[in-house]
C-alpha cells in the first residue's frame, strides 16, 4: 500500500521567480508525469530533516481520519517546481507491482524557500481513512517514506527511502477488580481485555497469547507498580488473583509490538476493609 502526495512548491523570498523563470516552472509542471520513477532523476535536489508524523508512531483504529504531518527540506539551486511524497511499502517503489496495494491522497500541502537560496521548507499532509484505506492487516510494520522533486528546468530528482515511519493498529484495554469493598488480606480477582484494531473486519478483535503486566498503585501514590505478568488467552481476556492489602488501584499495562500501539486500562479502585 502506498500513501502518496504531490506538492506544489511555493517559491518566495530572496530569489522569487523571474519573469522568465515562472513560464519554465509552469511547462516544467505540465510536462512532468504524474509519479516520479526512479529512471526519471536526473537533477539535483537534495532533501533531508524529513519527519513523519513527528517522529512518533502512525497508530490506526478502525474509524475516523488520522491526520499525518510529514515535513522535509529540499535543497536545488536550479529552484523547486514540484515535489512528491508518499509513504510505500515493498520492494521496488517504481511500480505497482512492487507496493503493497494502492491509495492516494492530495491536501494541498506546500514548500516555502527560506532565506536560504534553493533550500525550501516543505509540509505535506496525508489524511489517512482507516475504514476504506486500510484493508489489510499485513500492512502494519515499517513503512519507507519517498520524495522526489522537479527543478524549474523540469530535471527530476528522487529518494525513496528517505526515513521510515511506524503504523502501528490501535489497541485497547479494560481493568476490572472485584469485590468491592474487599476484606483486607482477602483474594481480588482483576480480569480484563486485550482488544486491536482488525482493519480486514473494520472491528476490534481479542489479541491472542500477548504478554501483559498486572499493576497496582497504593490510594495517594502516583505510582504504579507491577505485580506480575500474564498472558491473554484465545480470545485476548485477562484473569489472575492479587492479595487486598491497601486502598488502591488495579490495572493492566501492554507494552505494544512491532504492529499494535501500546495500552493501559483505566485503574479500577478498591477499597480494603
Amino acid at each position: 500500500m502506498r500513501i502518496r502526495l504531490v506538492v506544489t512548491a511555493v517559491v518566495s523570498g530572496a530569489v522569487a521567480l523571474s519573469a522568465l523563470a515562472v513560464p519554465v516552472a509552469a511547462q516544467a509542471a505540465e510536462r512532468v508525469p504524474a509519479k516520479l520513477r526512479p529512471n526519471d532523476s536526473l537533477g539535483n535536489t537534495k532533501f533531508s530533516n524529513a519527519v513523519v508524523n513527528g517522529g512518533k508512531d502512525i497508530v490506526l483504529g478502525t474509524s475516523g481520519t488520522k491526520s499525518v504531518v510529514v515535513t522535509y527540506t529540499a535543497t536545488d539551486q536550479n529552484g523547486i517546481a514540484l515535489t512528491e511524497a508518499f509513504l510505500w511499502q515493498g520492494t521496488d517503489s517504481s511500480t505497482t507491482e512492487g507496493i503493497t496495494g494502492g491509495l492516494g491522497t492530495d491536501d494541498d500541502p506546500d514548500c516555502t524557500e527560506t532565506a536560504t537560496q534553493g533550500t525550501y521548507h516543505c509540509k505535506a499532509v496525508f489524511n489517512i481513512h482507516p475504514a476504506t484505506d486500510m484493508k489489510d492487516n499485513g500492512v502494519a510494520g515499517t513503512w519507507k517514506l519517498f520524495l522526489g522533486a522537479w527543478d524549474l528546468y523540469a530535471n527530476a530528482s528522487y529518494n525513496d527511502d528517505v526515513t521510515t515511519a511506524s503504523i502501528k493498529k490501535a489497541a485497547t484495554l479494560t481493568a476490572d477488580a472485584t469485590p468491592e469493598p474487599v476484606k483486607k488480606g482477602k483474594t481480588i480477582t482483576v480480569t480484563g481485555k486485550l482488544a486491536r484494531a482488525n482493519w480486514s473486519t473494520g472491528k476490534y478483535a481479542g489479541y491472542v497469547s500477548q504478554p501483559v503486566k498486572l499493576q497496582f498503585r497504593k490510594k495517594g501514590s502516583s505510582t504504579y507498580t507491577t505485580l506480575k505478568t500474564i498472558k491473554t488467552n484465545s480470545t485476548g481476556v485477562l484473569k489472575t488473583t492479587a492479595k487486598a492489602t491497601v486502598d488502591g488501584y488495579y490495572r493492566y499495562s501492554f507494552a505494544g509490538t512491532s504492529t499494535t500501539a501500546p495500552a493501559t486500562a483505566p485503574g479500577d479502585f478498591v477499597d480494603v476493609r
